[in-house]
């Protein structure tokens, strides 16, 4: 659903029919055009001729073995190339989208199967948009809705920072999708640019960090773009955006079994990470591929996690989800 073609087909008729039109999309959730009986037979039919409800196609669906608690969606875009988004439900009764903003990426993380795909192309903002209407849609049915929406799933945000604000800002319009900024959170990988540039927009979006490891020598063998943005600079610009902004950052931290989860790497983030409106998420690592790396044991988890707490950093554990349906950033696009 493209905004800008919906405005070029309305052009010429009342105001107020974009309004009606966006609640239609937004509010009432529609899945055709026959569906906004208060507009004119003529004008629905032009719209389904000229604006495609949705610029994406479901492919694959998975769902948690509980049917419940997670599920996970490979969508086809018009020019062929497939993207991942998932759907959490969490205990306390928040129902989270993971969306994605690139088609691939460029970054080249290796623990995640999206970085072994390398980048395609940017995704539109309606590209994105259409993401969180699906689930929308869907979770009508139940007379559920989306509280949450994350950024974290396959490409990097920042380096499609315009599609990706764009998209922001139609999620919190009240005649939007009328999203809270502070439901919608935004993972960057370090890009300084882009931390600076959201630290000047007037939204109360949250920023997460993935970080991973404690020490450059790490990061760059995890996250070879810790070369151009290397732990300390990234800091500096987390530094700056809660300076500005008095937001809390969140740093992700994915537990790799003999990798990043020894005591020295706790102790590494210690030094780190214990400063005012810092906390840190660990995250079991889902295994995708050929990687090589499993997830820690749990005992290790909360071994880490004692010396996070014990030392005084804000430390949370996120909930795993989905590692039967390869919640994974693109686990199902890297299928043969």
């Amino acid at each position: 659903m493209n905004l800008r073609e919906l405005e070029k087909v309305l052009r010429g008729e009342p105001s107020f029919r974009l309004r009606q039109v966006k609640k239609a999309i937004f509010k009432d959730l529609i899945q055709n055009w026959d569906e906004i009986t208060t507009l004119p037979q003529n004008l629905r039919q032009k719209l389904s001729e000229k604006c495609s409800i949705s610029e994406l196609k479901a492919e694959k669906i998975l769902v948690s073995k509980d049917n419940q608690s997670a599920g996970k969606v490979l969508f086809k875009l018009k020019d062929g190339f497939k993207i991942e988004s998932v759907l959490m439900r969490h205990v306390d009764g928040r129902i989270t989208v993971c969306l994605s903003s690139q088609v691939g990426c460029a970054m080249d993380c290796q623990f995640c199967a999206t970085g072994q795909q390398g980048f395609k192309r940017n995704l539109t903002s309606w590209e994105i948009i259409d993401q969180v209407l699906y689930f929308a849609r869907s979770l009508k049915k139940d007379k559920e809705k989306i509280t949450n929406v994350v950024f974290m799933g396959m490409g990097e945000p920042f380096l499609n920072y315009d599609n990706v604000l764009e998209t922001i800002k139609i999620f919190n319009d009240k005649d939007g999708f009328n999203l809270g900024a502070r439901h919608i959170s935004i993972s960057t990988c370090g890009i300084t640019e882009g931390i600076k540039k959201l630290a000047r927009e007037k939204l109360q979006v949250n920023l997460a960090i993935s970080l991973h490891a404690s020490n450059n020598e790490l990061r760059d063998k995890l996250m070879p773009i810790n070369k151009k943005y290397p732990i300390e600079k990234v800091l500096k610009a987390v530094d700056d955006y809660i300076e500005k902004t008095k937001r809390r950052v969140m740093f992700e931290y994915l537990m790799i079994d003999r990798v990043n989860d020894s005591p020295e790497q706790a102790e590494g983030l210690v030094k780190i990470l214990k400063k005012p409106l810092y906390f840190v998420n660990l995250i079991s690592f889902n295994p995708i591929g050929h990687s090589g790396f499993s997830p820690s044991p749990g005992w290790k988890i909360k071994k880490f996690k004692d010396i996070l707490e014990k030392q005084g950093v804000d430390v949370t554990q996120r909930y795993r989800f989905g590692r039967e349906i390869r919640a994974a950033c693109g686990q199902l696009v890297g299928e043969k």
